[in-house]
């Protein structure tokens, strides 16, 4: 047989097992050693969890009550008035009151000293018992207690309690007692005791009502605003040392 024809006869073999061979040959062959050992033996890796954020949860409010703080105005309890255009002349001096009985007013007749407070938010002192004196200081603070110490006609010789002294008409005043806080914080308590519950903190410069005090008792039952209870006599401006309150 010729070579043409044997060629002729072995061409469609040869095509039909081509493709066979070219897919044997791009098998991927087994790792050897000791890395195909460790991908045989070694499992498939977990995936992992996604982290969790932490639930914080908010704390339970407190049952307790906060006890409530008074504090006094802002505005200061009194202040010079602004300087005239002209410097008024030099007052003359106030006149000498008449000699009274030992311990009660020219006047009224009443105990002095005593207490009282002031009726308004604006009250006027002056240098001498009459409006021809000028005006030293002007107080906004009503119920502020104050100490008669004289008396001239409806004129009053008053006390505060940082001890400035000044005149003040009788229509400025009332009769009624009140305190000022002094010092520091005093708290306000449901009973005379010091283990009793507090009924409010009241900040120095607070004023309030005395409804009753005992002779020679350490404790006074008084009002601010709202809050009524219990106040140690020392913590508060208002009364004499042992002084009776009704």
């Amino acid at each position: 047989m010729s070579l043409p024809r044997l060629i002729a006869l072995l061409l469609p073999t040869l095509l039909l097992t081509a493709p066979a061979l070219a897919q044997t040959n791009v098998l991927t062959l087994p790792r050897s050693g000791a890395a195909a050992d460790n991908q045989a033996t070694s499992p498939p890796a977990r995936p992992q969890a996604a982290p969790v954020a932490p639930v914080h949860k908010a704390a339970p409010a407190s049952k307790a009550k906060a006890t409530p703080v008074v504090k006094p105005p802002a505005k200061p309890v009194a202040e010079r008035p602004a300087p005239a255009a002209q410097p008024p002349a030099p007052p003359p001096p106030p006149p000498t009151p008449a000699p009274a009985a030992a311990d009660t007013g020219s006047v009224t007749g009443l105990k002095l000293p005593r207490f009282a407070a002031l009726r308004s938010d604006e009250v006027n002192m002056r240098v001498g018992p009459g409006t021809r004196f000028p005006i030293e200081w002007q107080y906004h603070r009503r119920n502020l207690p104050v100490e008669i110490l004289r008396e001239v006609e409806v004129w009053r010789l008053v006390e505060d309690e940082d001890g400035v002294k000044g005149w003040v008409h009788q229509a400025t005043l009332v009769g009624h007692r009140s305190f000022v806080v002094k010092g520091a914080e005093a708290v306000l308590r449901r009973a005379p005791d010091e283990a009793a519950d507090a009924v409010a903190r009241l900040k120095p410069g607070v004023v309030g009502r005395i409804r009753a005090c005992a002779a020679n008792a350490a404790w006074c039952e008084v009002q601010v605003e709202d809050y009524r209870g219990w106040l140690r006599r020392d913590q508060f401006w208002g009364t004499f040392p042992g002084e009776a309150v009704n």
